[in-house]
């Protein structure tokens, strides 16, 4: 029995890092699982789009497709473009299986490509007991999104860093550079701000900028195509085939 088909699918960006991160995770992707086809597919700005690559996909044969969000949490684009656009491709394409897997996060396995990334831009262990730590997200409307957001950072307070507080580019506050300010004034000397966002662009470049406004001491990179975070893709990829009654793909 052929594998399905993953197709990942993020939500694209005039910034053109943003699709060449897209791409390097996705390739990272297939070399961690050997015979597995992935295809990368966008919601908008970049191409190719995801009817398109659906619509090629049922022309080659493939008759099953598991479509995985590239997304952190489930918001908007997860409740409802992405499954709007795979419902509109089941009916134009009725012999193509198409299944959508789970939301990226949360996952111990980003939290894993946070300290990954932290360790990278300078944060050594010793650091961390007296250092707050500001998890800065892309930012959404929806109370669920927000409330899990507010949970990983609960969570990392108590892997040793001396204070955690949340913070979002947009459509929520605080803001990055509101959130380190607050570590400040709680006497905290030392601030990391670690954005919880996968590739670069606007938002991200606003979570930097908020930073340096507020002098922090540290700034991570985007989570980026770590192998923390390609090992999630097929994490949830397996989880999908699961769900199908498929047998799991050997790594």
């Amino acid at each position: 029995m052929s594998h399905p088909v993953l197709l990942v699918i993020a939500h694209g960006s005039r910034d053109p890092r943003h699709a060449a991160t897209v791409h390097a995770l996705t390739q990272r992707v297939r070399a961690e699982r050997p015979g597995l086809r992935v295809e990368t597919a966008f919601l908008e700005f970049n191409a190719p789009s995801v009817p398109r690559v659906l619509e090629r996909l049922a022309a080659e044969g493939a008759d099953e497709v598991i479509a995985l969000p590239l997304l952190l949490t489930r918001a908007f684009h997860a409740k409802t473009d992405i499954p709007s656009v795979l419902r509109e491709a089941r009916a134009r394409l009725p012999r193509l299986h198409i299944r959508q897997a789970d939301v990226l996060g949360p996952s111990p396995l980003l939290n894993a490509t946070l300290g990954r990334r932290l360790r990278e831009a300078g944060v050594r262990p010793g650091d961390i007991p007296r250092t707050g730590l500001v998890l800065a997200s892309a930012g959404s409307s929806d109370p669920e999104a927000i409330a899990v957001i507010a949970e990983i950072a609960r969570e990392l307070r108590h892997t040793g860093w001396c204070a955690v507080r949340p913070a979002f580019a947009s459509a929520s506050l605080p803001r990055t550079e509101d959130a380190v300010r607050a570590l400040r004034a709680e006497g905290v000397d030392r601030v990391a701000v670690a954005p919880y966002v996968i590739a670069p662009g606007r938002l991200p470049d606003r979570i930097a900028a908020g930073a340096e406004t507020a002098g922090a001491d540290v700034l991570a990179d985007v989570l980026g195509p770590a192998p923390e975070l390609a090992r999630l893709l097929l994490e949830r990829y397996d989880e999908a085939r699961v769900l199908t009654g498929a047998s799991s793909l050997s790594a």
